[in-house]
């Protein structure tokens, strides 16, 4: 069994030491280098970029505007002229109560309306006159005896005074006048209350019509259906629901913010929104933001108005970027020089002509680099695919070494962090 175990492993060992790749062009097995053996590496030096800080953030669409239609006056609903997802603009007819009880009250009222300018003789056409009660008749008719009265009273204080009336005579004078005056005094209430009266008439009349005109149910705003809640037929009092409406563009999307980000939120920064099944990205503004962060959550809930193209609706999920600073300094390093090991970011540098590795915390990442965010400057020469590479190991720059590329534009749009 041992001999047997021995030829097995002198066998393996041979076929080993005859491969090709282990042997180099002299015909020499290859191996690690030599302890003490230079490594040649290329490197580059770090770049700085301008980039966008981002905080990434999650929260719902919601409709700009949601009304529930109801009834104003109570009826049969005789049509309704909309259905589930019926679009519809400012002012459009949406559904019918039925009118002819309310044209008839506003018929009503007109001819209460009329009885009441004709005691003050004056026709519905008239109705915008301003009245004057020394214009009505009866104030007219008042006026006049209380103008004869006077001059009675006037005449008869003379003849009293030539000895011609008695006292008697002149008392009956002075009171047909106070009566006149009484009388006067009496036309001018009398026109005021029928003045009021037309007042309330017109009044009556103005609710009849407007009635009327609630009987026909109108979008207040450009919208689309979201529900309908009643059909003809049914009777309806005063404030039964009838349609949902919805005003699907733009959309309002919700968001919260964790309570550590929120002194970086201002209104009019950048908001990117992606929803699932949906490749398009969506972007909007900052428009609004809550005064109080919410006690329960810990959030603050902010909002942005993103257009709609028509593949977006109210309820969808969406993942959103903020864009919090559009063009914050930071240091870049292409993704192959990077090295992930149990856990921790490193990258080599060359210190006295061997590799010091530096332990990083990386950020933002492009297609092709990853933004180190501690301990590295920009500038500093770090080395390219070190692989295996030991901390210590002396290394040598090859002379293909690549230089810094120039700094990306402020405005490079990277993943959040």
């Amino acid at each position: 069994m041992d001999i047997r175990f021995t030829l097995v492993g002198s066998l393996c060992l041979a076929l080993l030491l005859a491969a090709p790749g282990c042997r180099d062009a002299g015909g020499k097995p290859k191996g690690p280098p030599a302890a003490g053996e230079a490594r040649s590496v290329a490197t580059i030096a770090a770049t700085p970029r301008n980039l966008e800080r981002t905080i990434t953030v999650f929260g719902s669409f919601l409709a700009q505007e949601q009304a529930t239609i109801s009834t104003k006056v109570a009826g049969r609903l005789q049509d309704v002229q909309v259905d589930i997802g019926t679009a519809v603009k400012a002012g459009a007819p949406l559904a019918q109560i039925e009118r002819r009880e309310y044209e008839m009250r506003v018929r009503q009222a007109e001819a209460a309306l009329a009885q009441a300018l004709a005691r003050l003789a004056l026709s519905p056409a008239d109705e915008a006159k301003l009245i004057e009660p020394d214009q009505i008749s009866i104030v007219r008719q008042a006026k006049a005896i209380l103008d004869e009265a006077l001059a009675n009273r006037d005449r008869s204080a003379k003849l009293h005074q030539q000895g011609v009336l008695s006292q008697a005579e002149l008392d009956t004078a002075q009171a047909g006048y106070t009566v006149a005056e009484n009388r006067y005094q009496d036309a001018i209430e009398d026109v005021r209350q029928r003045s009021a009266l037309v007042a309330q008439r017109r009044i009556e009349r103005d609710i009849a019509a407007q009635q009327l005109t609630d009987s026909t149910l109108l979008a207040p705003f450009n919208a689309s259906v979201q529900d309908r809640r009643a059909s003809p037929g049914e009777y309806l009092r005063a404030g039964d629901p009838v349609l949902t409406l919805i005003q699907m563009n733009p959309l309002r999307l919700r968001l919260e913010v964790s309570e550590r980000d929120a002194p970086l939120i201002n209104t009019g920064q950048v908001v990117r929104a992606r929803v699932e099944g949906i490749v398009k990205e969506h972007s909007g503004r900052l428009v609004r933001i809550s005064p109080a962060i919410d006690q329960l959550r810990r959030v603050l809930i902010v909002e942005a108005d993103l257009p709609n193209d028509g593949t977006l609706h109210p309820g969808m999920f969406a993942r959103a970027e903020l864009v919090v600073n559009a063009s914050e300094p930071a240091v870049t390093v292409p993704t192959n020089a990077l090295v992930t090991f149990a856990g921790l970011e490193k990258v080599f540098t060359i210190v006295e002509g061997k590799a010091r590795e530096r332990v990083v915390a990386t950020g933002r990442r492009g297609s092709s680099w990853v933004e180190i965010s501690t301990n590295l400057l920009g500038g500093e020469q770090v080395i390219l695919d070190p692989g295996s590479l030991q901390n210590g190991q002396p290394v040598t720059t090859a002379s293909g070494s690549i230089a810094a590329p120039p700094p990306a534009s402020a405005n490079a749009k990277p993943p959040s962090s």
